[in-house]
């Protein structure tokens, strides 16, 4: 296989975008990718476009054709396809495009996310992003995304000792990093304080526990690295991208503080491309839920079990040690529009590396990773990337 590099990124907005169709902010997306890798509509021979529920939220199915016909490509005749993974549909895109172009199937691709969630009603949304748990198992007995994941946070303070202030401090540093970004669904900082006394969700989950449900389409480019330096300034090599499942329903697992389809997915990762967790200066983690990005700090390798809490309010995933985390505010105040998540994590990834992130920037980043989730982990997506230059 050969190597894969990311050519161009492209991304909307985030946020509620009542006067703007998935097509547009798809087309959107696409189209600024293609342009930052120097490319042309012709070039393109594939296109993966990640969405969870465009049938149930638009009554649209076989969108990605439909997303390339308005782009006026319909007469390309490219090979266009949706892929679907709960909240890592846009990563499993990802990872589809990565093999594609590693194999020497296609040469260039454009991997898209879109996802409009706030066309319908709350309680509607709030239903068809709850399928992603076990029907039959969980959502039939009353079983939220939130309830679900307020049983892993209320275990993990039960074994680890866990503060209900340590993963709050997760939302806080994400709101202070979606003020310096333009495109995050939520620009606004908030105190400790703020978190703890908001409204209860599912006990001990608070509203500003939980990411928002969003609109927003993100989207990159990728060709062969052997040729990148024609397309871009500074290539970013995908180093790894690995898939890993597990049960759907929390009560099938050994132990629900732990994902282990984030472990295997993270440790196969951090294994193909030869390097440590500790060689990742920074990560664009899935904080869907706030406990959610402690757990993950510790499934991927970054802590050892159960210090994810202490590690994290004492600022070392946020500016004193050697990872930081999230710059781009998360899911939590960049957005969750399920499909763009994956895909939009990589963007951010990708501006760190060349550098371009303004005030976001970590300086002098060489390695990146990216980690989202579906449903509650019965998909783990770990992408890794290296600045070549």
């Amino acid at each position: 296989m050969r190597d894969v590099a990311v050519l161009g990124i492209g991304m909307t907005r985030f946020g509620e975008l009542w006067d703007r169709s998935f097509r547009e902010i798809g087309i959107e997306a696409g189209f600024q990718a293609l342009v930052d890798a120097r490319l042309s509509s012709k070039d393109l021979q594939a296109f993966y476009l990640g969405n969870m529920a465009s049938g149930s939220l638009l009554e649209q199915e076989h969108i990605a054709p439909l997303v390339i016909d308005y782009a006026g490509l319909g007469g390309h005749h490219v090979a266009a396809v949706r892929v679907e993974a709960g909240g890592a549909s846009g990563a499993v895109a990802l990872h589809q495009g990565y093999l594609a172009v590693a194999s020497g199937l296609y040469d260039f691709v454009v991997v898209g996310g879109a996802e409009k969630l706030t066309d319908v009603p709350d309680a509607v949304a709030n239903r068809i992003t709850g399928s992603t748990a076990d029907q039959e198992w969980e959502s039939v007995f009353g079983a939220t995304l939130p309830g679900l994941w307020a049983m892993v946070a209320r275990r993990h303070m039960h074994d680890f000792g866990t503060l209900r202030e340590e993963f709050a401090r997760v939302s806080v540093h994400a709101h202070a990093q979606g003020a310096k970004n333009p495109n995050a669904h939520y620009r606004n900082r908030l105190t400790l304080e703020q978190v703890l006394g908001a409204g209860p969700v599912a006990e001990p989950l608070g509203v500003f526990d939980c990411a928002p449900l969003s609109d927003g389409a993100a989207a990159v480019v990728l060709g062969p690295l052997e040729t990148a330096r024609k397309y871009t300034d500074t290539p970013i090599r995908v180093a790894a991208s690995q898939v890993a499942c597990d049960t759907m329903a929390l009560q099938h697992r050994r132990e629900i503080t732990t994902l282990q389809s984030t472990v295997i997915a993270g440790r196969s990762a951090f294994d193909r491309a030869r390097i440590a967790p500790a060689a990742i200066q920074v990560a664009e983690i899935d904080d869907a839920y706030s406990i959610g990005a402690l757990v993950a700090l510790e499934d991927l390798g970054f802590v050892e079990k159960g210090r994810s809490g202490p590690a994290f309010a004492t600022g070392q995933f946020t500016g004193s040690g050697p990872t930081f985390v999230n710059p781009s505010g998360g899911l939590k105040a960049q957005g969750r529009p399920f499909g763009a998540v994956g895909v939009a994590q990589v963007v951010e990834i990708v501006r760190q590396l060349r550098g371009e992130a303004g005030e976001r920037q970590i300086a002098g980043a060489r390695w990146g990773l990216a980690h989202n989730v579906g449903g509650t982990g019965a998909t783990s997506v770990v992408h890794l990337f290296e600045r070549t230059a």
